[in-house]
Order: structure tokens, then sequence, then C-alpha cells
């Protein structure tokens, strides 16, 4: 295959030594397994700009702090310089999530360093040492459903520990290595404290996770992680090693639980047409 010209730079620059394969392709980035040294890693080369949406993102960036007095002012006005600005954050904001996020115990791929735009980090693979599969291509019995369950609720609680949230979890974001689920693609990722819409993107990503499971373990459908998680994180009491029950006592005044059903519906229904959306890009890929 013919070298993309961002991972050239990178064989030139002895970060990487040779490109073997594409991975997948998607609206943020391409994915490539490299070979640096001995070990077989994955570079993911996000696209430009031009290529991608910036309206969508307004709703993730709210929150986010930017280094500079200067490239805040800048963004704050949308001038050409401001908008480079805002598309290096964005790509800048996984890399430091991912560290971030790793040293916190969260099952994410290990990074190895962002050089010229480009991550290079861990390539997820399975048991046989294969690219790993993502979570909506997988079937699950009932015992295996609960227990991924369990541990991506778990993964999500760490990540609300360090203030953030996913923002786009899905079963097409987690990918099942030899020791479970590995949560992936962080570029719009949250503050929790500081995003109005916080709660409702975390209660999204927990309820397109049990929406998945759930036809497997239909029992799922009767808890209440992200409610119950959020209450804690509002009165500061949510800790790594708190206890989850997944019960959650609402007040019914204010919460709509037919909505919330309706909620969780709607995610399996958005879940397989991303399946569907991925699986024809893949194809003219």
């Amino acid at each position: 295959m013919k070298t993309p010209p961002q991972l050239q730079v990178l064989i030139d620059d002895g970060v990487i030594d040779e490109v073997l394969r594409p991975l997948k392709s998607g609206k943020e980035a391409a994915v490539y397994v490299v070979r640096s040294g001995d070990e077989i890693r994955c570079a993911k080369v996000y696209k430009d700009m031009a290529q991608r949406s910036f309206q969508q993102r307004v709703q993730y960036q709210e929150g986010r702090k930017v280094r500079g007095s200067r490239e805040a002012r800048a963004i704050g006005k949308a001038s050409k310089y401001g908008r480079r600005q805002q598309e290096a954050a964005w790509k800048n904001t996984e890399v430091d999530a991912l560290y971030q996020l790793r040293g916190a115990g969260v099952r994410v791929p290990e990074p190895f360093g962002y050089f010229h735009g480009v991550l290079v980090m861990e390539l997820v693979t399975d048991v046989e040492g294969f690219s790993a599969a993502r979570l909506g291509e997988v079937e699950l019995d009932a015992a295996q459903a609960r227990r991924f369950h369990a541990v991506l609720v778990q993964q999500v609680k760490l990540m609300l520990c360090c203030g953030l949230i996913h923002g786009d979890l899905s079963p097409y974001n987690v990918l099942v290595g030899p020791d479970g689920p590995v949560v992936i693609d962080f570029p719009q990722v949250v503050s929790a404290g500081g995003n109005n819409a916080a709660r409702a993107m975390l209660l999204r990503d927990v309820n397109n996770l049990t929406a998945w499971l759930g036809r497997s373990a239909p029992e799922l459908f009767d808890t209440w992680y992200g409610e119950e998680m959020w209450e804690l994180f509002q009165a500061g009491d949510l800790q790594p090693d708190s206890a989850l029950t997944g019960e959650f006592t609402p007040d019914l005044r204010a919460v709509d639980l037919d909505g919330v059903r309706e909620a969780i519906n709607d995610a399996r229904e958005e879940a397989l047409i991303r399946q569907q959306g991925r699986e024809a890009a893949e194809e003219d890929y």
C-alpha cells in the first residue's frame, strides 16, 4: 500500500518503521496498523478540518480549557487563526484524555505519543493476536453481557471521577480484548463539571451500553447506573471505589420514566443505524 504522507513523516523521523495496513476509517480519523521496532501498534491520523463538521462539536467543547488567552479570544471570534487553534485543541483533547484516563486505571489503549497530528498507541488485539473486534460485532450470552456491562459501568465511573464523560460511547467505541472491554475514541470527551449537557451525555453513554447488552441480558434494562453515579458525582461523593447498585429512586415529579425507556430504545435503534453506516463506509473504503 502507498504510505500516507502523515505517516511517512513519522517514518522519516524514526517514530515508526513501517505501515502494515489500514485498520479502519471514520468521520474523524483513519487508523493504520504500524510497526515500531518489534512492536505492532496503531496510528490514528486525524482528518482535516474541512472534511468534518465544526458545528456538531459545539456542545462537546463547552467547558474545555484553552491553553492561552490569545487562543481563547481567537476561538471566540471564530477567526481563521481561531479555527486552526480549535482544530488543534480538538485533536489534543483525545491525547490528553488517554494519558489521564490510562493513569487513572481506565481500560483505554496505551498512548505512545502524538507526532505531527498523528496519535500512536497500543493496538488492542483479541486472544489470537488479531485486531480486536468491536463490541457491536460480537455475540454475547447473558452471563457475558452482564459481566461486560459491569466492567463498562466501572469505566464510566472512573472517567467521571476524572471529571470526564466519553460523550459518544456506544458498542462501536468499545473493543473486546482478551481481558474484556477496552474503551476507545475520545476526541469528543466532555468536561463533567463545565458542560451544561454533561448529565444528558453521561446518561446517553450508559443507555447506549445498556440498550446493546440488554439484548442478551434484559434485566439490565431495569438498572439506573447513570442516574446513580451522577447523583453521587453532584454531591461530591463519587469515588473510584464507590460501590454502585444500579438502583435509583427518581423524583417522579421531575423525571419522565417513559421518556427514559424511550431513550434506551432510541439508543438501541441508533446503534443499529451506526452499525449499518460503518459497514457501508468500510465497504467504500
